[in-house]
Order: C-alpha cells, then sequence, then structure tokens
C-alpha cells in the first residue's frame, strides 16, 4: 500500500518519539565553572575603618572614646584645632568598612563596600562615609572608600517602646570604593592552572580531567587528588589564557559526590542526598508525651473552729504514649525512601531520631552529618 504524504509524516512522528523514549538519554550535567575555581581567579578581602557623619542624633554616646579620638585626630589633620571635651558625637558613628577586589581590578574600579558600626549608634540612616582607606591582609593600601549609606532597615523609638524593622547599623555604598592599586598578578603568564573544587570527590576530579583533556585534545589536565586537578596549558593558549577559560569553564560533567543526610536540629530540617539508600527494615515509631500540672487547693475551717486555713497542693499527672505498628522501610529509589518515611506518619523532628536509629542499626547507608 502507498502512502500519502500525511501518513507519511504522521509515520515519521511516531518513529522519532520511539527513538527518544528507547535511546539512552543523557544523563543530567553541571558546567564545570559551577563547581570550581581556578587558580589565581579569586577574591581579595579588603578592610578599613572610618567614620560616618550625618546622622540624625543616632550616632555613638559620648562615652565611645574611640569615636571621639578619631574626631580630634581627623580634625587635627585638617588644621582644626579642638579640644576632646568640645566635640559632639551624638551625629556620627564609628565604623568598619569592608569590601571584596577580584584579582582583576584596575585602578579605578569602581567596587561596592560595606559599612558595619562597632560603636554603640543605634542607626546608620542618612548617614555619609568620610574617605576611608582599605587594606588587604599584606598592610597595603588598595582602594578608598567614600560616599552614602543606603540602609536597609529602619529603626525608631521613644522613651518606653522601640520598633525596628531589620537591621539599621549596617549599611552598603554601592561603587562607593575605587580601587587605587591593582593585585601584582599576572593572568595570562601562567604555565599551569590549578582547579580546586568545592566539594572533595575522586570520582568527580577524574571526570574532569577526563572531559578536559577530551576538550583540549592532549593529556594534559590529571587530577592530582580528591579537590584539586592540574592543567598544563596547552602550547595555543600560551599568554592567551581567556579562551582557554572560556571553552574549559563551560564543559558539562555529571558530578559524584558520597550520599549524604544533613540534619539542622535548630529548624527541624532534614535533606537527603539523591544517593542515599536504606535497606530493609521495620521501623516502629511512637511519641510519648508526659504532662505535669500543678494546682493548689486551700482548705477552710468551719466556723467558730480552732482551725486554721491551709494551702495544700495537687500534683495531676497523665502520660500518654501513642501505639504505633511497624512499617518496612526500604529505599532502593529517593522517592521510594521518601514514601517509606512517610508512611510512618512522623514529623521533621522525629525523622532525626529515625535516621540516627536506622544508622545505628546499619540500615542507612549514607553519611548522617548534624549541624
Amino acid at each position: 500500500m502507498k502512502l500519502t504524504g500525511t501518513r507519511l509524516f504522521g509515520a515519521f512522528l511516531l518513529t522519532m518519539l520511539v527513538l527518544q523514549f528507547c535511546l539512552p538519554q543523557s544523563a543530567w550535567g553541571v558546567r564545570i565553572k559551577d563547581i570550581a575555581t581556578f587558580s589565581g581567579v579569586r577574591d581579595n578581602q579588603l578592610i578599613g575603618y572610618g567614620l560616618v557623619v550625618g546622622l540624625a542624633g543616632t550616632g555613638d554616646k559620648k562615652d565611645s572614646v574611640f569615636t571621639i579620638s578619631s574626631m580630634k585626630n581627623m580634625m587635627d589633620r585638617m588644621g582644626i584645632g579642638v579640644s576632646s571635651t568640645a566635640l559632639k558625637i551624638k551625629n556620627v558613628a564609628s565604623v568598619m568598612v569592608t569590601a571584596r577586589m577580584p584579582v582583576s581590578a584596575k585602578p579605578g574600579t569602581r567596587l561596592d563596600v560595606n559599612v558595619a558600626s562597632v560603636g554603640d549608634a543605634t542607626s546608620l540612616t542618612g548617614g555619609v562615609l568620610l574617605q576611608t582607606a582599605l587594606k588587604g591582609v599584606d598592610g597595603n593600601t588598595y582602594c578608598l572608600a567614600q560616599g552614602a549609606l543606603t540602609v536597609g532597615g529602619i529603626s525608631a523609638g521613644g522613651a518606653a517602646a522601640t520598633s525596628s524593622k531589620n537591621i539599621s547599623t549596617v549599611g552598603v555604598i554601592p561603587g562607593g570604593g575605587i580601587v587605587e592599586r591593582g593585585i601584582p598578578f599576572e593572568f595570562n603568564q601562567q604555565d599551569r592552572l590549578t582547579l580546586n573544587m568545592r566539594q572533595a570527590d575522586f570520582s568527580t576530579a577524574q571526570q574532569i580531567a577526563e572531559r578536559m583533556n577530551a576538550a583540549m585534545g592532549g593529556p594534559y589536565a590529571r587530577a592530582v587528588d580528591a579537590m584539586s586537578v592540574q592543567v598544563d596549558v596547552p602550547p595555543q593558549y600560551k599568554n592567551n589564557l581567556v579562551p582557554l577559560m572560556a571553552s574549559v569553564e563551560n564543559l558539562d560533567i555529571s558530578p559524584d559526590v558520597a550520599a549524604k543526610v544533613v540534619v539542622d536540629e535548630k529548624t527541624g530540617t532534614v535533606v537527603l542526598g539523591r544517593d542515599v539508600r536504606i535497606s530493609r527494615a521495620a521501623v516502629a515509631h511512637g511519641n510519648l508525651q508526659i504532662t505535669v500540672r500543678e494546682s493548689e487547693q486551700v482548705s477552710q475551717p468551719g466556723p467558730f473552729s480552732q482551725g486554721e486555713t491551709v494551702v495544700t497542693p495537687q500534683t495531676d499527672l497523665n502520660v500518654r504514649e501513642e501505639s504505633r505498628r511497624l512499617h518496612m522501610v526500604e529505599g532502593a529509589t529517593l522517592q521510594e525512601l521518601v514514601d517509606g518515611l512517610n508512611a510512618i506518619g512522623a514529623t521533621p523532628r522525629d525523622l532525626i531520631s529515625i535516621l540516627r536509629t536506622l544508622q545505628a542499626s546499619g540500615s542507612l547507608h549514607a553519611v548522617l552529618e548534624v549541624i
């Protein structure tokens, strides 16, 4: 029978659908740039001490010695002689200023700076940071910061009550820092790069090395340990590493990490990794609740008797234990594991005790980490 154009097109679509479901699907992957960093591509932390002025009476109190001393020193440098006792600092606050400077930042680059009060100021709203030198760990000045603060909180109050939203003693100056000195580092002069993974895993490190070698066309990359992969720069990329980095950092891999269960007892949060497994086990979990209630009763003597009024304590004790049956729990996949734990009807805090007990019995095949 000869197929018409419509039937032929329909047969083609059906064939494509069958091939899509029959052929093996590729594993999910992530980019190398999302799970690792390269040597030399990093930020440098800067810090400095400064003064915020222009506050509406919300600055440091009069007993803040370091704020008064800082104000006097600043006035002296400006040629204004003033006594420490004459300074009023309620509109001034001492602050610490921090910033993160990329290694590629050059003189003139603007950085966002964070400002936080170190005294007893109640709010930095409306303040202006005076010129502050930001230094690195080597003691050299790399950035100068100055400008009006952006504060995301507000605080107000009176003699008997106060009200606040978010934090008003921390602020940000977008683009308030100007780089004055660059980091003495030449990225393109490197002959070898080191890739540092955020999570240690031998399988992932070896997979990254093999994927990079296939992309670069030679044995240039090798895994040296569970967290590091060293890459020898190919000859065609000498003194020109940007094209190499752009091609390598976007390679997709499938990270392989150890099975782990993370528990936060403060909030009752339980997170199970995708490779967590539980051997067949029978679990019964019931809550034991004990309620103690104290009350007092007054014993009143009869009229014209010689007795006295006596207060007698009374204790009511109630013990209630839930009766729950055994449930079979087995997890060959993460969905089966979740379904089995949900069948027990336990709360997240109950799951913490269940998971600990399963680990003690040897049925939980994962690392149990409590944070």
